[in-house]
């Protein structure tokens, strides 16, 4: 096999949180990071050289349902890989397609096999199974790629949530046979250097599940950890469950996933949400929150959630975020955010996605740099009074 896929190393830490450096191929990321959600190879909203240059994102998610479905991984394949593809050099994540065929197929049948569902896009019947999701993310050639899971409801009984978990554990061994196969196809294949920074040795995250029982949770590490992964991920949390419940669920796991490999909390969430699994050492998130609730008006600031639709912002002549140091806040009010968006008009969708991106990535740089001096927790304190008190 070619050069190792990522490496991981840990740089500080203060009581539970850590912060650290993920290196790949393509791009060396630090830790904690929120990783933007580029579901069908596009951050909505945002283009990829505002991503690179003034927000520095170094490293995006997309996701293989969807580009399984459309426009198909085979096209992909043949434009060169999914970075090639999109015009996206630096890391990138894949997610296996699990939680889609939960949250998106009206219709589905789960069996040993795999899952049989229709489109959300055509209604097309269409199948995935842990082998063909290992084979798509081999063909969109991210750096990181998720084993297959299924994702049960937050509110799962003890029953569900034991055969889902025993379920995705097999096909967590059939992901990580499969994976295995397909990196070593790869390198026997004799690949230039051009080609293995295209779509060379990728690495496999293994995803916890087990809803919200802390016993089911505790035994699916421990299986995932012995099928041996180089990434672990809590998967099936923020799904319908009480925050309290994923709170309990993240101070239990989230110390006993294995400090030696990076711990990623999938689809997960607000401010307050990071901070809570920041301070129990995890170290990847990604949320389509940012992006999705800058399309229906909401920017997140430093006071707390702003809705640009309030009456109260018409003559308001102040930026989104008066603590902030983003390009819209640079340049533009409340008042003219909020005309923007009750036009129609485009722009706001762009201007409150690229100030909400910026807020959750900076967010993430403070909480870095207060790890490493031995603040966090009065960072975090300071953090949420301020974000609790409200707006002007």
């Amino acid at each position: 096999m070619s050069a190792q896929p990522i490496i991981w190393q840990t740089l500080a830490q203060d009581e539970g949180a850590r912060a650290g450096i993920l290196r790949t191929r393509r791009a060396t990321i630090e830790t904690p990071v929120f990783m933007p959600v580029g579901t069908l190879g596009s951050v909505k909203g945002v283009r990829f050289e505002a991503l690179e240059t003034e927000l520095d994102a170094r490293i995006i998610l997309a996701n293989t349902y969807h580009l399984y479905l459309r426009p198909g991984v085979e096209l992909i394949r043949a434009c060169g890989g999914l970075h090639r593809f999109i015009g996206w050099e630096r890391a990138m994540l894949t997610d296996s397609g699990g939680f889609q065929v939960w949250s998106l197929s009206g219709l589905r049948r789960v069996t040993e096999e795999g899952v049989e569902f229709r489109s959300h896009i055509d209604g097309s019947q269409c199948f995935l199974s842990p082998e063909i999701a290992m084979e798509a993310q081999a063909a969109l050639g991210a750096e990181i790629v998720m084993a297959f899971d299924e994702c049960p409801p937050g509110k799962s009984s003890l029953e569900e949530a034991r055969r889902s978990m025993e379920l995705t554990l097999r096909w967590a061994q059939r992901s990580r046979r499969r994976f295995l196969e397909l990196q070593r196809e790869g390198a026997d294949a004799g690949r230039t250097q051009e080609q293995d920074l295209l779509s060379g040795a990728q690495a496999q995250f293994g995803i916890v599940q087990g809803a919200i029982h802390l016993d089911l949770r505790r035994e699916s590490l421990a299986r995932t950890v012995e099928i041996g992964f180089e990434g672990y991920a809590l998967g099936g949390l923020s799904v319908g469950e009480e925050k309290g419940a994923m709170y309990e669920v993240l101070a239990e796991i989230a110390p006993l996933m294995p400090a030696d490999r990076p711990r990623y909390l999938m689809g997960v969430g607000t401010p307050e949400d990071l901070l809570e699994a920041v301070a129990h050492g995890i170290d990847m998130f990604d949320c389509v929150l940012p992006t999705r609730t800058a399309r229906n008006g909401l920017a997140w600031t430093s006071r707390g959630r702003l809705n640009v639709k309030n009456a109260r912002w018409a003559r308001d002549t102040k930026p989104l975020d008066e603590e902030c140091a983003c390009a819209v806040c640079r340049r533009h009010s409340r008042a003219y955010l909020r005309h923007l968006y009750l036009a129609g008009e485009m722009l706001a969708a762009i201007l409150l996605t690229h100030h909400n991106l910026f807020f959750f990535l900076d967010t993430m740089r403070r909480v870095r740099q207060s790890i490493r001096s031995g603040c966090f927790s009065r960072f975090r304190q300071e953090f949420l009074e301020r974000f609790n008190a409200g707006l002007d």
